[in-house]
């Protein structure tokens, strides 16, 4: 049958819920999707993958508050194929096992719409896994069955093997926390020993991922006795459960559950929440600054047509580096106009990425402040000397000033500017901190936090705030807040590594 010449549907697993399950081949499809249909088990972390311009869709089912039928979205996923576009339909887990997947790709063969399916990493496997819990041990069991854990109690009779499941080493019921009760008492009277291990995983793979373990017998009751646990859930019975107790690699990590704000601007955000979520951190992006061109290039542009005045050219941040060296191309220039110029660099990741882009750095200063710098310069004679500082428009002005005194010509160049990003979540931020859904603040920036404060307005005095180095840890001193965690390395590598240690204690 020939396929009409339209858009392509992508059925595409978005994974458990940790943002790091999601496959390559299912970001590369996000990155250039025109619209992309997303459900309620779906992290809203992947959206950050879509292009600027991608039209996204919500059409989440909540058990008992459907806001979608599936007729619904079968038929949105054929409209918007139909006008030309490529659609990612982004649905929980892995789009074949019980994900639905198969009907929607019923429906979009029924109209002759080309669709792929792109696997994911199912929750079946990946949620016990998150818990300690392996589906299969050679001491334990071979064998292992997934079954819908919330069947139609309407239904005249069960389709689910109930005998057969009896038998079966280890039984993973997906959705399993409505029927929890109905689906142990069903698995005793079909043979299963009332004393097999049992737990149910509820936001499995998530920072705020609970673990309840029992028996088939007692984990009803043991789950009915707890606030914390409701859907999404899941449920594992088998001897395979005791081994969480040596195997439970994620709930230990030191971060665990822990939510931490990230203000970092959104380009600059990605490695800060790696580096959180790779201790089990809940890293929640808010970003505070937005790095934007100058008003004027005029300074910047002056200083690169006379480049080969200067003696020393000094780099304060990688923004000021990247600025740089955009302009210096947009001007028809290359780093060849650097030869014979000296250069310096404010911290190990400045100088990281001139040495990136083919620049050797001279100077390095221990301390990565402008005082460390100050330092190294005083031991030189500088009189006579001539210093360009491309930075941001608003910076701390005591390096250029320290080196004038010291008879150096400096000049400042704005490269770029930090501003404040549009309102898109104060409100929700406002009620996560006012509820204690936020264990620690973090500034990389005296920026970051001035904004911060300026948005949100007073915090808790008690909150846990951490910052990058002193020059914030003043800002934020002077804004009527103490810091609790400072690294003695200036670096987001150092803060994650102060933060997860201030828990560790």
């Amino acid at each position: 049958m020939a396929m009409k010449k339209s858009g392509v549907v992508y059925l595409i697993g978005a994974g458990p819920g940790d943002p790091g399950l999601l496959t390559l081949k299912g970001k590369e499809i996000l990155e250039r999707a025109d619209v992309i249909v997303y459900d309620y088990l779906v992290n809203p972390a992947l959206l950050k993958y879509a292009k600027n311009r991608a039209e996204i869709l919500y059409v989440g089912k909540r058990a008992g508050q459907e806001e979608a039928t599936q007729k619904e979205i079968n038929s949105l996923l054929v409209k918007k194929s139909s006008e030309g576009n490529t659609v990612a339909r982004l649905k929980g887990g892995d789009p074949f096992v019980f994900g639905r997947g198969g009907e929607e790709a019923e429906a979009l063969h029924k109209e002759n719409i080309v669709f792929e399916i792109v696997p994911g990493v199912t929750s079946a496997s990946s949620v016990p896994a998150y818990a300690g819990i392996p589906l299969t041990h050679r001491d334990h069991t071979s064998s292992f069955a997934v079954v819908t854990g919330h069947e139609n109690p309407g239904k005249e009779e069960t389709s689910v093997p109930w005998k057969a499941l009896s038998e079966i080493g280890t039984v993973v019921f997906l959705m399993g926390v409505r029927n929890l009760s109905r689906n142990m008492k069903r698995l005793i009277k079909a043979g299963k020993d009332k004393n097999t291990p049992a737990a149910i995983i509820t936001w499995g793979t998530y920072p705020s991922q609970v673990t309840v373990t029992g028996t088939v017998g007692d984990i009803a009751g043991k789950v009915k006795q707890r606030k914390d646990v409701g859907a999404p859930a899941i449920v594992v019975v088998g001897g395979v459960v005791t081994l969480r107790e040596i195997a439970d690699w994620y709930e230990t990590k030191p971060l665990f559950s822990k939510s931490v704000l990230v203000t970092r601007p959104k380009e600059q955000a990605e490695h800060f929440v790696r580096l959180l979520e790779s201790e089990g951190a809940r890293a929640i992006e808010y970003p505070t600054i937005e790095i934007k061109a100058p008003a004027s290039f005029r300074a910047l542009d002056r200083s690169i047509k006379n480049l080969r005045d200067y003696d020393w050219i000094v780099f304060t941040s990688v923004n000021g580096v990247s600025a740089f060296l955009e302009r210096l191309r947009v001007k028809g220039k290359d780093l060849r106009e650097l030869y014979g110029i000296k250069i310096a660099a404010i911290g190990e990741k400045t100088a990281e990425s001139l040495e990136l882009a083919g620049i050797g750095v001279d100077e390095v200063p221990g301390d990565f402040r402008a005082e460390g710098l100050i330092e190294i310069f005083s031991a030189m004679k500088v009189e006579g000397s001539k210093f360009l500082i491309p930075r941001a428009k608003a910076a701390r002005t005591i390096l250029p000033d320290t080196l004038r005194r010291m008879g150096a010509l400096v000049e400042v160049a704005p490269s770029y500017e930090t501003v404040q990003p549009p309102d898109r979540d104060t409100k929700r931020i406002k009620k996560l901190i006012k509820d204690g859904g936020i264990d620690v603040l973090t500034f990389t920036s005296s920026s970051t936090a001035r904004n911060f404060f300026d948005q949100i307005g007073n915090i808790p005095k008690d909150t846990v705030i951490a910052c990058i180095g002193p020059i914030t840890a003043g800002t934020v001193r002077e804004l009527g807040y103490d810091t609790e965690i400072m690294p003695d390395k200036y670096t987001v590598e150092a803060l994650s590594r102060a933060i997860t240690d201030y828990y560790s204690k």
